[in-house]
């Protein structure tokens, strides 16, 4: 069996960052399960919008929301009257703390594989083919900028009695380089015949900024080296600079 580990997760630390920045050690779970039902709320009341990702960030007694949306009119409501209520609603979630929203557009939804997951789900449960789904996200993605995809569909595909998987994979998906800017989604269809599991990798290049940052500091760590030098190299050292 081929044992997976989650790209995003495995490059926290180096070129990703955590989602979700607080520490706490004596409200940890509760603060924990508020931040799932938080994310559960909002990607089940927009779902049309496309949310790729919502970061929570906590200080004190206020909760700071930062949803990426590709419809970002659609949460922020007509005078704002959505986000009015989704912020009340959020209050009621974190027992009573000040909560403060932010939309941000994503510029390029091709390139959030969470939101080819979910159009490849949509399409899915719509009856269409699956490999027609997985070749036009796919083609989408590419022609978008993207350097690699890598697509795996699960599940009984087209209501056959026996489940498998299907993959595609198009370009360069380094899983192992943890420079390389991959990003993965991943979405369920519900069908009459059960679920179909969705994987989308996207590969979008390599990140060298943090990478020559963190040897930069490396090199400032590291105690300087002192090379010993004969009397006799010392002679020949001045003569030439004597002779320069």
């Amino acid at each position: 069996m081929g044992q997976k580990v989650n790209p995003v997760g495995l490059r926290i630390g180096i070129v990703k960052e955590w989602q979700s920045k607080w520490f706490s050690s004596r409200h940890y779970t509760e603060w924990v399960l508020e931040d799932i039902k938080i994310r559960e709320h909002i990607k089940e009341r927009f779902k049309p919008a496309g949310i790729p990702r919502v970061e929570i960030e906590r200080k004190a007694n206020t909760v700071v929301v930062t949803i990426y949306a590709s419809r970002p009119g659609m949460i922020i409501g007509l005078r704002g009257r959505t986000i009015e209520q989704l912020r009340q609603h959020l209050q009621g979630i974190t027992n009573g703390k000040e909560v403060y929203i932010h939309v941000r557009e994503v510029e390029k939804p091709e390139l959030e594989a969470q939101l080819l997951a979910e159009s490849i789900v949509q399409q899915i449960e719509r009856r269409v083919s699956h490999k027609r789904a997985m070749r036009q996200a796919a083609m989408r993605a590419l022609n978008a900028g993207a350097l690699g995809v890598k697509i795996i569909v699960a599940g009984r595909l087209g209501g056959a009695e026996l489940a498998r998987d299907e993959k595609l994979h198009i370009g360069r998906v380094p899983l192992n380089t943890l420079r390389a800017d991959i990003d993965y989604g991943f979405d369920e269809a519900w069908t009459k015949w059960g679920r179909i599991g969705v994987h989308v990798w996207l590969y979008k290049g390599d990140i060298l900024e943090k990478g020559q940052e963190r040897i930069l500091l490396a090199q400032q760590r590291q105690p300087t080296q002192v090379v010993a030098v004969s009397s006799e190299e010392e002679e020949e050292l001045e003569e030439e600079e004597g002779g320069e």
